[in-house]
């Protein structure tokens, strides 16, 4: 004896029945601003004049600054717990800036080593700014690294199927624009380019040659137009004058930037 089945038609959920994604996934891109109490570190240690020690506390109080215990001079409120006096970088700027950063990286949309490269770049490229704003310096410690990370980062994404030639580009290009900048105060002292800025360039350079030739041009002339017409603001309202110096390596990240999302 033969029984007959009904097949059911099969159920398709309209995207109205589906279930949200997990906000998990969404969120994961903002846990990044978690780190933000690290940046603020940096620049609080960091932001001193030349030849002076790197800052260990509150400059009204003394008490001590620590990522054991990181909350509130290291947040966004960026206050002293005991006296309430401003340590490092404004509030809520460096989470803004890092949100920013993270938007780029978004944007670009690069391949995994790549983005690796990128991120290693940003987290000491997002303190100097603030630093190099503050004190007018490049600190080693941050521009050394950043420069080492970079390269290694590239070259491990070289190995990893990218091929040799994108790498030996980024090296020759990191190379060549410190040069350009360390051949600059050589030959024209305070009105160059800073031996800082040479170090930065190093990292800059490598991470815009690995695109092409044209790419770390295209870099410098952002940094040079968006200097300049600060400058200008600032010759206009009577803020600075020709005499003044103004750091560069602010515009020198937001060039690199600006080059590699174009």
């Amino acid at each position: 004896m033969s029984r007959s089945y009904a097949t059911e038609p099969a159920r398709h959920e309209s995207p109205a029945q589906r279930p949200p994604a997990p906000p998990r996934r969404r969120l994961r891109p903002l846990s990044v601003l978690t780190l933000t109490p690290l940046l603020r570190y940096a620049i609080a240690r960091h932001s001193v004049p030349p030849g002076t020690d790197r800052r260990s506390g509150c400059d009204s109080c003394g008490t001590p600054i620590s990522l054991d215990h990181p909350w509130p001079a290291l947040g966004p409120a960026a206050r002293c717990g005991n006296c309430r006096a401003r340590i490092g970088a404004p509030p809520a700027t460096v989470e803004l800036v890092t949100a920013a950063a993270i938007a780029m990286l978004l944007l670009a949309g690069p391949p995994v080593g790549e983005l690796v490269a990128m991120a290693w770049w940003l987290a000491f490229a997002v303190p100097l700014i603030f630093v190099d704003l503050a004190v007018h310096r490049l600190p080693d410690r941050l521009t050394l690294p950043a420069a080492a990370g970079t390269w290694l980062l590239l070259g491990l994404t070289a190995l990893a199927g990218a091929g040799p030639a994108p790498w030996l580009r980024a090296t020759a290009a990191g190379l060549g624009l410190a040069g350009f900048f360390a051949a600059t105060t050589l030959l024209l002292g305070a009105r160059g380019f800073g031996i800082g800025d040479a170090k930065l360039a190093l990292s800059a350079g490598a991470l815009l040659g690995w695109y092409g030739w044209a790419t770390p041009v295209l870099g410098l002339l952002l940094a040079v137009t968006l200097s300049g017409l600060v400058a200008l603001g600032l010759l206009v309202t009577r803020r600075a004058r020709w005499s003044s110096h103004l750091p560069f390596g602010p515009y020198l990240v937001l060039g690199t930037i600006g080059a590699l999302l174009m």
